[in-house]
């Protein structure tokens, strides 16, 4: 078979690898793309001679860095929540708005709604959305079906989101998102009768990736969660867990336990969890949307995380309740002005720690042998992609070596 390749050139590289320049950064860089894969990166000065005739794009001094990875989304869902939203700031309290049928309860009533094909429609604008900043790889959950049907409605949505638009997708079970009105009270009979069997049917017809739970006190508690997470990992599927947003109940220490990739959003997360985390390799994944939508106080312990060497990620929630947003541009301009995040720790949480959290080592970085998923920039320095707000400088998306 030919092999294709072509070489980039007239270009800065922010790489995202470790452990040498700020960004991963090459100026005046060369990349050359051979059959969708990075082929040899470095300074043009120094590019091998067996690529000197092969085809070259020149990007006008442009910044190349990884295409971005949203790696916490609730993408597929049916609905939206703005009315309740519009009812909220106009005075309405949490009962009365639960009462008019708002909350999870209808998200989850217009999901069952829904069939795959709708969940599909509903979807691909969000997700055309996170295309135009630069996404290339999706992490989509479940978790607003609450039943064995939807739940692997919203599953297999997700999994035929990549027949309709150029993006790679990794999906998350997260049947334990919520205890449902009829388990109200019943929540281990609910992750018995209701998750496990779910969580099987879903990895017979290969339709998970990993397993995720919401571990807090208007969810799940941590003894909760253990039956479900035995099964995740007799059946060899790893584990992310939501926790620490609104309390401290221990959640990314139960998920650490198990190796877990990530613990998300971990507001209240203290030092004890920070080393539990440290230990596991679990990826800390900072939800600034949530946290803004909801107008919280408590921020992540950004210092902590840092001190203990946990890799931190950044993402954008998309979700019609807490985080209807969709640019991780954004999430990095909030985690640096909200948590105080330095913008090359925004640009490595949506780039090679992103990856980390999904259990990817094919992307995340402009290396040999990684995938070519790039994105060419507008930009002087990699800072202003954290620094703009409500701007996007994408100049082109890159997905597999593919323009």
């Amino acid at each position: 078979m030919q092999t294709q390749t072509q070489v980039l050139t007239d270009l800065d590289a922010a790489t995202m690898t470790e452990g040498g320049a700020p960004y991963g950064l090459v100026p005046d860089a060369a990349i050359a793309l051979q059959d969708g894969q990075i082929a040899w990166i470095g300074a043009v000065a120094d590019l091998p001679s067996r690529f000197a005739d092969q085809p070259r794009t020149r990007l006008g001094g442009r910044l190349v860095t990884p295409a971005l990875i949203d790696c916490h989304t609730h993408v597929v869902h049916g609905g939206h929540r703005a009315t309740e939203f519009e009812m909220r700031l106009n005075g309405a309290s949490y009962e009365e708005v639960a009462r008019a049928g708002g909350g999870i309860i209808s998200t989850v009533k217009a999901t069952r709604a829904a069939g795959v094909e709708e969940l599909v429609a509903q979807a691909l604008p969000r997700v055309d959305a996170m295309l135009a900043v630069g996404v290339s790889v999706i992490e989509v959950k479940s978790g607003y079906g609450l039943d064995d049907d939807t739940e692997l409605n919203m599953l297999r949505a997700a999994r035929a989101l990549p027949d309709h638009r150029p993006v790679r997708v990794l999906t998350s079970f997260l049947g334990a998102h919520a205890v449902p009105q009829d388990y109200k009270g019943r929540a281990s009979d609910y992750i018995h009768q209701v998750c496990v069997p779910t969580l099987r049917a879903a990895h017979a017809e290969g339709l998970v990736d990993a397993v995720d739970a919401f571990c807090e006190g208007i969810a799940f508690q941590p003894e909760e969660l253990i039956p479900l997470f035995e099964v995740a990992t007799d059946l060899g599927l790893p584990i992310k867990i939501h926790a620490e947003q609104l309390s401290n109940l221990g959640g990314a220490k139960l998920a650490a336990g198990y190796g877990a990739l990530s613990a998300d959003h971990i507001e209240y997360l203290d030092e004890a969890g920070v080393l539990d985390m440290a230990q596991a390799g679990t990826v800390g994944v900072i939800l600034p949307g949530a946290f803004y939508t909801l107008r919280e106080t408590q921020t992540p312990p950004i210092d902590l995380l840092r001190r203990h060497a946990v890799p931190m990620a950044l993402a954008t929630d998309c979700n019609p309740g807490s985080a209807p947003m969709t640019s991780l541009l954004l999430a990095m301009n909030m985690g640096c002005t909200l948590f105080r995040m330095t913008p090359e720790e925004a640009l490595q949480g949506v780039t090679v720690h992103a990856a980390r959290a999904l259990g990817l080592a094919d992307c995340g970085q402009i290396s040999v042998g990684r995938r070519a998923d790039l994105a060419v920039w507008n930009v002087e320095h990699p800072a202003e992609l954290a620094y703009r707000i409500g701007f996007n400088p994408l100049h082109t998306r890159i997905f597999g070596g593919i323009f």
